[in-house]
């Protein structure tokens, strides 16, 4: 294994190193870094929780997750033996000073033992009423004072609501700069959600297209072919427009109508995303009637199997009004996009987990062929599949063999595993690795998370001050409700759903 000289010597402290998140994803992706030669050659991972364990027995644990959670498979002994060394276990109280002080003198131990100064990410893998606490006695106890090696990262949900939002950041704000906050969001750490910016802005052929006199509309939908399961208790304080519409699905919103970026700075990136944001139409009452649609999912069959409805579901309110399912209608009011709608759709216990954005084209403005040629005509449309396909699609027509002439819809495609034999790595693998090496570009920065806040509250507030008359309103193994399908018909269209060849 060759190390990758280029990342500095790194110590990771995992507040929540015995919870689900770290046991899922944080321990498997560092792992996998190790595997692939993107660990320096002097890191240590500190595991914090109220857990008595002994660094062995945290390790022991650890084994346990990668072998499960790991894309690589079951861990070989002898890379584990090279791995296992430099993790370390420490029982804490976050609201206590004693435990930062450990912190500080584990810190100080491998400074000394390595003969350098590495960054130290301190990585909240806590629930969020613990940010602000952690914060702050990272602050107080000198932990975080120097900006070029310091950086905390924090998993959203970023604040509940718009004066949450603002709240934390004023907080991060009075204890770290800017340059040192990491908000993830892993869906950002997705390889074709990255590779929207390098199919759009490498590409000289698109530009000209990209834009409200080519393109007619845009659909961007996240389906959840699952349920809440066990946890209902949190999502009935959330809910679909808070899970997913005001981060992940907004992200995608704004790679796709974000102004070409000066250069690949992290501020640049961000600055055109922020653009977007502010650009789009803010929702009145009456706009919320009109064009955004929530729903919750009844008892129903899923694959054969009999699944509860939301109500039904251990811990949830019986008489819960937490939409399971929401359906927007946006505007981006630039020149760019003016006019152009942006249908975004989420929701869980749908018929089919997918990712997809689609962008459809406007027709040509004159047909010269005969009807009978044209039959089975659609518009040209760009697919991109960010799950569990990862593809990106051109669906164009062409003719048909044969003496006649006859129009068929083919599809130009790029597919990673027809293309590549090198499996992508996870999306926080990249994250993390963006993380030891500073670079902030797939991270939201706290004005970008604010604009989001902003843009969805109204519609927030209608539905939290309207209970829902008729939910639940859709079956499981449907595609929602009838009234999403409605909100899209009126402008003459209607849902896309995955291309035709892709995976289940």
């Amino acid at each position: 294994m060759n190390t990758n000289k280029n990342v500095p010597p790194t110590i990771f402290v995992i507040f929540g190193g015995t919870g689900d998140l770290n046991s899922r994803k944080l321990a498997p992706a560092l792992y996998n870094l190790f595997l692939d030669g993107w660990l320096p050659e002097q890191f240590a991972i500190i595991g914090t929780g109220r857990s008595e364990l002994n660094d062995d027995a945290f390790r022991e644990r650890l084994l346990g997750d990668i072998n499960e959670f790991s894309r690589t498979g079951k861990v070989k002994a002898k890379t584990w033996d090279g791995f296992a060394p430099h993790v370390y276990y420490q029982q804490a109280d976050v609201k206590t000073a004693a435990s930062y002080k450990e912190f500080g003198q584990r810190i100080k131990a491998l400074e000394q033992e390595w003969g350098t100064m590495p960054n130290v990410i301190y990585y909240l893998a806590v629930a969020p009423e613990f940010f602000p606490v952690i914060a702050t006695n990272l602050a107080k106890s000198d932990l975080a004072t120097d900006p070029e090696r310091t950086r905390i990262v924090i998993e959203k949900p970023f604040g509940h609501d718009l004066d949450t939002a603002r709240e934390l950041n004023r907080l991060l704000a009075q204890h770290f700069e800017e340059r040192q906050i990491y908000r993830i969001d892993h869906y950002l750490g997705k390889e074709t959600v990255q590779n929207i910016m390098a199919f759009r802005f490498a590409n000289a052929i698109l530009e000209p297209l990209w834009n409200r006199n080519y393109i007619e509309h845009v659909q961007i939908s996240v389906t959840e072919d699952i349920g809440v399961g066990d946890r209902a208790g949190y999502y009935d304080t959330s809910g679909a427009l808070r899970d997913m519409i005001q981060n992940h699905l907004l992200q995608l919103l704004c790679l796709v109508a974000m102004e070409p970026p000066v250069d690949f700075t992290a501020d640049e990136v961000r600055n055109r995303k922020v653009d977007v944001l502010r650009a789009m139409r803010r929702f009145s009452p009456d706009d919320v009637r009109e064009s955004a649609v929530r729903g919750q999912y009844a008892p129903g069959w899923m694959q054969g199997q009999e699944v509860p409805g939301y109500r039904e579901e251990k811990n949830a309110n019986p008489q819960s009004n937490t939409e399971t399912f929401a359906a927007v209608k946006f505007f981006v009011d630039n020149w760019r996009w003016q006019g152009v709608p942006f249908y975004l759709r989420t929701g869980k216990r749908l018929h089919r987990k997918a990712s997809v954005i689609t962008i459809q084209f406007k027709e040509p403005p004159h047909f010269i062929f005969p009807r009978e040629a044209t039959e089975n005509l659609r518009h040209n449309r760009l697919v991109i599949s960010i799950q569990p396909e990862e593809s990106i699609r051109l669906q164009m027509q062409a003719k048909r063999p044969g003496v006649d002439m006859l129009l068929n819809t083919v599809d130009m495609v790029f597919d990673y595993e027809g293309t590549y034999t090198v499996e992508a790595p996870e999306a926080y693998e990249t994250l993390l690795l963006d993380t030891m090496l500073g670079d902030q570009t797939l991270f939201m920065r706290g004005d970008q998370v604010e604009a989001a806040w902003e843009l969805v509250m109204p519609i927030l507030t209608s539905w939290q001050n309207r209970t829902s008359q008729n939910f639940p309103n859709y079956s499981a193994d449907s595609w929602g409700p009838e009234s999403a399908e409605a909100l899209i018909a009126r402008d003459g269209f209607h849902w896309f759903t995955l291309p035709l060849h892709a995976k289940k």
